[in-house]
């Protein structure tokens, strides 16, 4: 029988031997695959919805400037949508909306945004049903004769990005309960079917008022 020392331990090398090793090998890398499969395998939503869901149609993001009173020239990005009520039943909305960029920066709609600004965005708009976040929440009627047109509100403190990413959540009442880790390490967590849409930013945003951007992807997570 013929043996090699590996790291300073004796190893069989004859036939039996290296099979033994392999399979063990292969065991390993089994387990290994199976458990960063499972680490990774996040829920995803079904592809025809059941529980209650807004039709939602999404207007592109665009980029405000702003002159606030006393502290002078702000931009503002600004996201205009649509949502009706297709369910057989009156609905109850109140949306939770975030923004994201490519700095991993998280912002909720609203957030240090002067009403003088709110004001400003609906009037250039020129649309006498939009509503804002606070006025758009409550029980939507049933039929497209019912459909809310609503704007959502975000500081652009930084424009040097490569891309924006919005997060629109009370759309769906679909849910998952996700588990992550194991015994005192374990975690659940409930994630809720949500709207992302995504946009490429690379050298496009400057100081030029109401620039329009389109997005690059829109679809479904549970987030």
């Amino acid at each position: 029988m013929t043996t090699t020392r590996i790291f300073g331990r004796t190893q069989d090398q004859s036939p039996m031997g290296r099979l033994t090793r392999l399979g063990v090998f292969l065991l390993v890398g089994v387990v290994s695959m199976l458990g960063t499969q499972t680490a990774q395998a996040q829920p995803q939503p079904d592809p025809i919805p059941n529980r209650w869901e807004f039709r939602f149609e999404p207007g592109p993001l665009r980029l405000a400037l702003i002159n606030v009173e006393g502290v002078g020239l702000q931009r503002y990005f600004y996201f205009t949508y649509r949502i009706t009520n297709y369910w057989d039943n009156d609905l109850l909305f109140a949306p939770d909306v975030q923004l994201r960029t490519s700095e991993a920066t998280v912002i909720r709609s609203g957030r240090d945004v002067p009403r003088e600004v709110t004001r400003n965005i609906i009037e250039r708009l020129d649309n006498p049903l939009i509503e804002d976040q606070i006025a758009i929440v409550g029980q939507v009627l049933q039929g497209p004769e019912h459909a809310r047109d609503g704007v959502v509100i975000w500081p652009a403190e930084d424009l040097d990005v490569d891309e924006v990413t919005i997060f629109f959540g009370g759309l769906s009442g679909e849910t998952r309960v996700y588990e992550t880790g194991e015994g005192d390490d374990a975690r659940r967590f409930t994630l809720r079917k949500t709207m992302m849409l995504r946009y490429d930013t690379p050298g496009e945003l400057g100081d030029r008022d109401n620039q329009v951007l389109a997005p690059a992807e829109e679809r479904w997570i549970m987030r």
